[in-house]
């Protein structure tokens, strides 16, 4: 018998606003005489999985799209390790820790990374999909011939000790009061505050309080709080969040020189060039989001990441997206014709406070995605401002006045006004282009300063990308989006450039999201807080080079895909094109 769930997106579920418990009045079990979708007593719907026939009905008519009944694959047809109560979320397996490795976990937002992660951290206690919580002993027979029947009883017995990372390092200060230096020194079980802090670049902060930092600056301190603690297994969700590309590889070095044969490291992470860059082996989950996820067997990094693209599991036989993720070589670029201009800049020059701003020369050209690469506090989104008009330049002057539409770099959400509200010229002109491809609809009735981090950024870029302009600015597009999201972006961008005879500008960490959607490049180099200097644009090959020669890491591409990939430090490889100056190979 086939195993079928029944999920309830309660936020979505608006049973006065449906036509008075629609799903209800139509469900043909009900009809009969049975009650299969009753009243619940939070006011919503209820539906039972062994009533259910599975006719589609009230998922399809539901016009909050907030019922999903899905027929689960013959292998799910088990307990699940944890499910979040009647008509919620199932999660099926768990990823494995291995001592020497860190291990990566990739699968898109809503699919139940952080629940599987929050299980082996102890941080959830999983119930096996029934009313309590397991025991360790019940947890140790249902994982009866496995890694995971391993793990727990070590658990059990003291010998595996947790440091974990949440995700949301944003709420830090909301928990935490103080100096970051007092906040470390309480979970500092190793005694080398001073040696990680230098690692990672904090030594400078210890002394601010913890409310006035950066995001990037709380990454670090949370990363911190967690290696400090003595533990042999680390877990890391979304580790590189906030942090600029530099910050990135370094963290990668870090939290990868952390695994021994004593110690395992287990790490979420959506930058696919970092997720390469840090793994040895890596789980993909599939299922779909808000409604069930299964955490697939391990496979070495590269094909893990390849087969991911692919969208299909050979070994699981289970396809999990219509389409495989394919990248292009960026063809050479011919110099355009002055009419193929849409805008340039000369001698440009801002003083923002002790940062000082300088642009020589440039041009932006029509139909041309033109990204921008630079650590934190280096001048890229003051010039993305100059360029939008939102700040005048000291000296200097940008040619050719453009209409611009700006999608800004920190996101702010604090209206209860309902998407569909703020979206309606997108709505009514942009459904196919923009609306459909982000996957705007389900948001639609959500307010505002409910939607979740990647909810707001697809918003906003659906937003920004509505307007009429001549230039599009957005700046960190990617944040807050799983890896599929991601591409999604690159390819609505550009499939509108390219529509629209327009350009756009796009300020990024992710180095793959960024190969994946520009034509070229504009480099920043300098000191962050002190100086900024925009050169280019440039062809994506000498940018590159330009820029990972400054990283001192070189990429190759993948035969398999075609994707760019971090070479692994001092390899042949990495060596070989080092020797040859080809940091980048296009």
């Amino acid at each position: 018998m086939t195993k079928r769930l029944a999920i309830v997106e309660k936020e979505k579920c608006h049973p006065g606003n449906c036509g008075d418990w629609l799903c209800i009045r139509l469900c043909p079990v009900n009809r009969a005489g049975e009650e299969c979708i009753t009243k619940g007593d939070d006011g919503k719907a209820k539906i039972s999985e062994e009533l259910c026939t599975g006719c589609g009905i009230c998922p399809k008519r539901c016009p909050f799209g907030a019922i999903h009944i899905i027929n689960l694959p013959e292998e799910l047809e088990q307990q699940p390790i944890h499910r979040y109560g009647k008509n919620a979320f199932e999660l099926f397996n768990l990823p494995t820790p291995i001592f020497g490795k860190v291990v990566g976990l990739l699968g898109i937002n809503g699919i139940g990374k952080s629940t599987a992660i929050k299980v082996l951290a102890g941080v959830l206690k999983p119930n096996l999909g029934k009313e309590k919580p397991a025991s360790y002993d019940e947890l140790i027979e249902f994982f009866k011939g496995t890694e995971a029947q391993l793990f727990f009883e070590k658990i059990k017995a003291g010998e595996i000790n947790v440091s974990y990372k949440p995700q949301q390092v944003d709420l830090i200060p909301k928990t935490k009061k103080g100096k970051v230096k007092d906040l470390l020194k309480k979970v500092d079980e190793s005694n080398q505050l001073k040696e990680i802090a230098e690692k990672l670049d904090i030594t400078n902060i210890l002394d601010n309080d913890v409310s006035k930092i950066s995001g990037g600056e709380l990454q670090r301190v949370a990363i911190a709080a967690t290696v400090l603690k003595k533990a042999n297994l680390y877990i890391f969700d979304e580790p590189t969040s906030y942090l600029d590309v530099k910050q990135r590889i370094k963290i990668s070095r870090f939290i990868k020189s952390l695994a021994d044969k004593d110690t395992a490291v287990l790490v979420v992470e959506h930058d696919l060039i970092i997720l390469d860059y840090m793994t040895d082996l890596v789980h993909i989950m599939y299922g779909k989001e808000s409604c069930y996820g299964v955490v697939a067997q391990p496979r070495s990094t590269r094909t893990a990441i390849n087969t991911y693209l692919s969208g299909y599991l050979k070994e699981e036989n289970m396809r999990f997206r219509d389409h495989p993720i394919k990248f292009a070589s960026h063809p050479v670029i011919k110099k355009r014709s002055q009419e193929s201009i849409l805008t340039s800049w000369e001698n440009i020059k801002k003083k923002l406070g002790k940062f000082q701003l300088t642009a020589e020369s440039g041009e932006i050209e029509k139909k041309i995605v033109t990204g921008i690469m630079g650590e934190n506090g280096i001048g890229k989104t003051s010039f993305v401002k100059i360029l939008a008009r939102e700040i005048s330049p000291d000296q200097g002057k940008i040619k050719d006045k453009v209409k611009v539409s700006y999608k800004p770099q920190y996101l702010k959400a604090e209206s209860d006004e309902i998407v569909m509200n703020v979206l309606q010229d997108a709505i009514k002109k942009h459904t196919n282009d923009v609306i459909n491809p982000l996957n705007i609809k389900p948001l639609y009735t959500k307010k505002l300063n409910e939607l979740s981090g990647g909810e707001l950024q697809r918003v906003s870029i659906a937003l920004c990308l509505s307007k009429e302009a001549d230039l599009y600015l957005l700046d960190e597009p990617s944040a807050y989006l799983d890896v599929e999201q991601r591409l999604i972006v690159s390819r609505t961008i550009k499939d509108i450039i390219e529509k629209r005879g327009t350009s756009s500008l796009i300020v990024d960490h992710d180095l793959l999201f960024l190969d994946y959607i520009s034509d070229k490049l504009l480099i920043f180099d300098g000191l962050p807080a002190a100086k900024g200097e925009a050169k280019g644009p440039f062809s994506m090959e000498k940018g590159m080079n330009h820029f990972l020669k400054d990283l001192e890491i070189t990429f190759r591409r993948d035969p398999e895909t075609n994707r760019p990939r971090a070479n692994k430090e001092n390899s042949v490889k990495d060596r070989e094109q080092k020797t040859k100056g080809k940091y980048y190979y296009s």
